[in-house]
């Protein structure tokens, strides 16, 4: 069946998945304001389209900390694949794969990283990561990670506790069924939990800096003030996140974020962004508000949940065209004629 927007394939999800699974991907801290707000800031944002400009031949690729994709979309890290499809993370990954784009691995995935690699040759893969209170399994799981071929470490800092998700407290969603687990927290022959810690600093940034020379990623940040300091612990790249509203309820959308955080860092470092992303539409508003590529998550679920990896790669697929449609429409040969002169907000 065709399915003609990302929210047909949520709904094709949702019918199919166990709702208190349905209810763990869709749901947010709170009173879900933040996750809304991620959504309904896109459509507050109008393009100004560019005309007579001769865009015969477009060009959607980039190259982001060494890794090549061919659109700046990127799938952005989340937990818990197998429950929307027996192949978990192996599929997502072939779909990324298959899209020519950039794979975040969660560290809470389903499926070790050393198979998801396995499952997909070539694909580019980073990898997401908790920094652990036990440093030395912090260590043991970046050499994993290494060892499997990530190109990047993208680290969750807006985690310091998780957020109060009221849908998994009012399904008693708590552990994973029988048989699943976060197969990259496996320890000898036990799974250790991710544990959150309120003394997460950045000072342990800086020891994580010296685990490893893969670029860092700085993921969760959405005040200026910490995308300055970052700058000066070395990171490689920051992304704009407010956990698509699963930490912290209230915060402003991502979007709304996004110029702020992007004048701080003047270039020094790329700037990417998730929260929101529904269109094709919605990626060209970020680019032209400074981002360097979007990530999405939720919407690669649902295509997961609603046809396993072929839903996944037409997820992608439908970004990518609705991409290449949009710069056309509004006069540009690249991603990097976007500017923010073609961005308004409407209201």
């Amino acid at each position: 069946m065709e399915r003609w927007s990302l929210r047909e394939f949520e709904a094709e999800a949702r019918a199919r998945l166990d709702p208190a699974h349905y209810d763990y991907f869709a749901g947010g801290a709170g009173d879900e304001v933040t996750v809304r707000a991620n959504e309904a800031a896109f459509a507050r944002i109008g393009l100004l389209p560019r005309v007579l400009r001769g865009a015969a031949k477009l060009e959607t690729g980039l190259t982001l900390l060494g890794s090549r994709a061919a659109m700046p979309v990127l799938v952005a890290p989340t937990a818990f694949h197998r429950l929307a499809d027996p192949e978990g993370e192996r599929a997502t990954a072939r779909a990324a794969a298959a899209a020519e784009t950039i794979m975040i691995v969660s560290m809470a995935a389903t499926v070790a990283i050393e198979e998801v690699a396995a499952a997909a040759p070539g694909a580019e893969l980073w990898f997401q990561l908790y920094v652990q209170p036990d440093l030395a399994f912090t260590e043991t799981v970046v050499r994993r990670a290494e060892a499997a071929g990530c190109r990047a470490l993208v680290v969750t800092v807006d985690s310091p506790v998780l957020g109060r998700r009221e849908r998994d407290l009012r399904n008693g969603f708590h552990d994973l069924p029988e048989g699943l687990c976060c197969e990259n927290l496996r320890d000898g022959d036990r799974v250790r939990p991710i544990l959150m810690s309120p003394e997460l600093s950045w000072e342990h940034l800086d020891r994580l800096r010296e685990m490893t020379a893969l670029p860092i990623v700085v993921k969760g940040v959405t005040h200026p003030g910490d995308a300055r300091i970052a700058l000066d612990h070395d990171v490689s790249a920051i992304m704009v996140s407010n956990h698509g509203g699963r930490q912290l309820d209230t915060v402003p959308a991502s979007i709304d974020l996004l110029p702020d955080i992007a004048a701080a860092v003047g270039g020094a470092v790329p700037v990417l962004l998730d929260g929101g992303i529904r269109r094709g539409t919605d990626v060209l508003k970020a680019l032209a508000l400074g981002a360097a590529a979007v990530a999405v998550g939720r919407p690669v679920i649902w295509g997961l949940a609603a046809d396993g990896e072929r839903g996944a790669s037409r997820v992608l697929g439908r970004l990518r065209a609705e991409v290449e449609h949009a710069l056309t429409l509004c006069g540009c040969a690249s991603i990097g004629d976007l500017d923010p002169g073609m961005v308004r907000r409407t209201c």
